[in-house]
């Protein structure tokens, strides 16, 4: 992936590992990527994800639990519905 950040595409990478209707939340990203305590900087990476849904920014989820932003059209209510689609049938939204 050249031309971006060393760092998103790390993020990027982990991203795409995440398989249909499971989640992993920003502070696991950053400690599977080797950067503990870059949570917020992995929620700045996945806001510039130009590769969704393909990269599945979608299924990176707050640590509270809470849906967290999503920068793609149709904003959070979107991610909830892929989310929701992806836990009901198994497949990518």
């Amino acid at each position: 992936m050249k031309g971006y950040p060393v760092f998103y595409v790390k993020v990027w990478k982990a991203c795409f590992e995440i398989p249909a209707g499971e989640t992993l939340t920003y502070s696991q990203i950053a400690r599977k990527i080797g950067i503990p305590k870059s949570a917020r900087a992995v929620g700045m990476a996945l806001s510039r994800n130009p590769f969704a849904p393909v990269i599945p920014c979608h299924r990176v989820i707050r640590s509270d639990g809470k849906i967290g932003g999503y920068s793609g059209v149709g904003g959070v209510r979107k991610k909830m519905k892929m989310l929701k689609r992806e836990k009901e049938t198994g497949f990518d939204a």
